[in-house]
């Protein structure tokens, strides 16, 4: 055995010894349970002559053996592997987290020298990630930044309320600018909130919850809203959506006014509107206050606007960026 933890295959048949191999290069997803492997994997994992990984420790290991699988701990160079293979042998490598970049390139510089007649190289996914797997290396990060950050460490829900409301004012103004690459960054912002929120909820003595109860929650939401997706109703407009929706949030929430649910702190001309929507929604015939002032005459234009399907604080803030733009041309 040599300082790789190699050892090289015995003498081969020389009728044999010609005879190229295969190396199978197997990579795993640390995002999905280990055990958890495609079918070509078990299969080219039990039909290999050798199996080898340079890390004792790959979590991969303890289910592969528990499958009969005999794996040598061992991080040959590209020559040894090769000389492995010869006699028409398969070695079939489970790669570490980084992926044997090492081992990759110097197979490629083999097999570029044309010295050497090279074993067939396959590269086999053993195991993929589901849509949202990176969603778990964000929950990872914030756990640990939650738990070595100075800073990090002493926010609070308080202390992050500011944070909330900026990013999503951040958000709506990449949309309203049409800009992809800081919209993908924006929503990026925004779901770091929910993050270390929820990461910061984990830690309270009373009434403590996850991600995974935030997420949870909002899943079973969804489905019960839908029930022209996941039940047995039927929708085929988005009128008719809106209201399934409704209807099954009244049901929900059991208000004795419309008013409920309706945050104080949001801008005044969404307020406006968000009460205004909720009148006519509700049927109710509710005129509006006659008082003079500024505030109220805003309060008719925002009733006005959202009874024309008009959102008022994105009228207003198109009209504001106009303005900007007429301010820049004299003072340019």
């Amino acid at each position: 055995m040599n300082a790789t933890g190699f050892e090289p295959a015995p003498d081969q048949d020389p009728h044999t010894a010609s005879a190229p191999g295969r190396i199978v290069l197997l990579t795993t997803s640390h995002r999905v349970a280990p055990g958890l492997l495609s079918w070509p994997a078990w299969q080219a994992l039990h039909a290999a002559d050798r199996v080898l990984c340079a890390d004792g420790a790959h979590p991969q290991l303890p289910y592969l053996r528990e499958a009969g699988i005999a794996v040598d701990e061992a991080s040959p160079t590209a020559e040894e592997l090769v000389g492995a293979c010869a006699g028409g042998h398969t070695v079939v490598v489970v790669a570490t987290g980084e992926g044997e970049p090492a081992l990759t390139d110097g197979l490629a510089r083999l097999a570029g020298s044309g010295r050497i007649q090279m074993p067939e190289l396959e590269l086999l996914p053993a195991s993929y990630d589901l849509p949202g797997a990176r969603l778990l290396d964000l929950v990872q990060v914030m756990d640990r930044i939650r738990a070595e950050c100075p800073w990090s460490s002493r926010q609070t829900h308080e202390g992050l309320a500011k944070y909330g409301i900026e990013e999503a004012y951040e958000l709506v103004e990449a949309i309203e600018e049409g800009d992809r690459d800081e919209l993908r960054e924006e929503l990026g912002d925004v779901l770091l909130q929910v993050v270390f929120h929820s990461r910061i909820a984990e830690e309270d003595p009373d009434a403590p919850f996850s991600v995974d109860d935030v997420a949870g929650g909002i899943v079973a939401k969804l489905i019960h809203r839908h029930p022209h997706v996941f039940g047995d109703e039927t929708a085929s407009t988005p009128e008719e959506v809106k209201a399934h929706w409704l209807r099954t949030k009244a049901i929900e929430k059991q208000r004795s006014s419309v008013t409920e649910g309706i945050p104080l702190g949001q801008p005044g001309l969404a307020l406006a509107a968000k009460l205004a929507s909720r009148v006519r929604m509700a049927g109710l015939d509710v005129p509006l206050p006659k008082t003079e002032g500024i505030g109220y005459e805003l309060l008719v234009l925002a009733a006005r606007a959202e009874a024309e399907g008009v959102d008022p604080e994105a009228a207003l803030r198109e009209a504001a960026r106009a303005y900007r733009e007429a301010i820049r041309d004299v003072e340019g």
